[in-house]
């Protein structure tokens, strides 16, 4: 199954039954299959395109498979914040999966779950759908999968990947009282596809799937894993896409006071040298978000590190750290100063 999602990244749709756009609209289907959105094989059917991010969640380790479909006809407006702004009848699709051994990342894979996030006229809806024996069933209340890999050091994990249920959706895609997407930003597809060739937002303006694409001046988030990027611009993009969703104004996360979103330029909303809205367990005893030059007494790495409920950030879609991500940001405060004659920020207020 891994080998299949990879080759259709590079080759394209292989001929699918066609979506039934009409079910999407209306109909919480008991079976994937039901929406035609890909065959028995996993080959998507003509019009689910591929995309890909430059800087991805972190779930685990999982391997990510994303498509969207946008009706015949329709186009996304682009949108220089934010994600773009979607059509009604919008599939955009995520595709769950883990290999055997992170260090042979292409084969024996084992399908999870897919996600679906579906533009109804009435608003977004998000749906999540586990493999099981006969394909992938919907299950709105969420499950624990039980999952072993070996990882990138060699060691054994088992971990109980957690699907989430509806409500813990919200949660992430909050957008006020809606939901919303957000990993198709312009910023986040500013590459190419798998990082190879055209311009993902190039090639949906010229394929008639995005309106309004400025003759340039586009915003790029960085890939968070390539060195040959500034370590700024690398750790801002980690913390955009693992914590800005909750952690803005308009997110669940929106009383801390500390916004990780690209656009946000307040060292202190952006933690440097600032308190927590209440001390407890999670401040793990230190003083600031982010103490420049010392991430070790930094809350933010501290709760990055944890695995335990209540103290962990992320606190949803993890069981484990992201050792990878933990470096990063370890050397991105390790690298920082103090701003010259900046004072501690006072306390937010929920």
């Amino acid at each position: 199954m891994r080998r299949i999602w990879a080759a259709l990244l590079l080759l394209g749709a292989a001929p699918a039954p066609g979506v039934r756009s009409d079910l999407l609209l209306a109909t919480d289907a008991p079976r994937l299959a039901d929406y035609g959105l890909f065959n028995a094989a996993g080959q998507p059917a003509p019009g689910v395109q591929p995309y890909t991010l430059n800087t991805p969640l972190f779930s685990d380790h999982a391997e990510k498979f994303r498509f969207a479909w946008l009706p015949p006809g329709t186009k996304a407006d682009y949108r220089a914040s934010g994600a773009l702004a979607f059509p009604v009848g919008t599939v955009l699709v995520k595709r769950f999966a883990f290999p055997a051994d992170l260090r042979q990342p292409t084969k024996a894979m084992r399908p999870i779950e897919t996600r679906l996030l579906i533009h109804r006229p009435a608003g977004w809806v998000a749906l999540s759908y586990v493999e099981q024996d006969g394909g992938a069933v919907l299950k709105r209340a969420g499950v624990k999968v039980p999952v072993q890999f070996i990882d990138k050091a060699g060691r054994a994990q088992a971990i109980d990947y957690a699907v989430p249920n509806q409500n813990q959706c919200k949660t992430c895609h909050q957008d006020g009282e809606a939901i919303t997407p957000i990993g198709p930003t312009a910023g986040n597809l500013n590459g190419g596809l798998s990082g190879q060739g055209a311009n993902q937002l190039m090639a949906w303006a010229a394929s008639g799937r995005l309106a309004g694409l400025p003759a340039g001046g586009w915003p790029r988030l960085a890939k968070w894993d390539d060195a040959a990027e500034p370590l700024d611009a690398r750790a801002r993009a980690y913390l955009a896409v693992n914590c800005g969703h909750c952690h803005s104004r308009g997110g669940f996360a929106s009383n801390s006071g500390l916004y990780l979103v690209p656009e946000e330029t307040t060292p202190a909303h952006l933690g440097v040298l600032k308190r927590p809205v209440a001390a407890g367990r999670g401040s793990g005893g230190h003083e600031f978000s982010i103490l420049p030059g010392q991430p070790d007494k930094s809350i933010l790495l501290h709760r990055m590190i944890a695995s335990e409920p209540g103290i962990m950030m992320p606190q949803f879609g993890r069981a484990l750290a992201h050792d990878d991500g933990v470096a990063l940001i370890r050397q991105w405060i390790a690298s920082m100063s103090v701003p010259t004659g900046a004072a501690p920020a006072a306390a937010a207020t929920p």
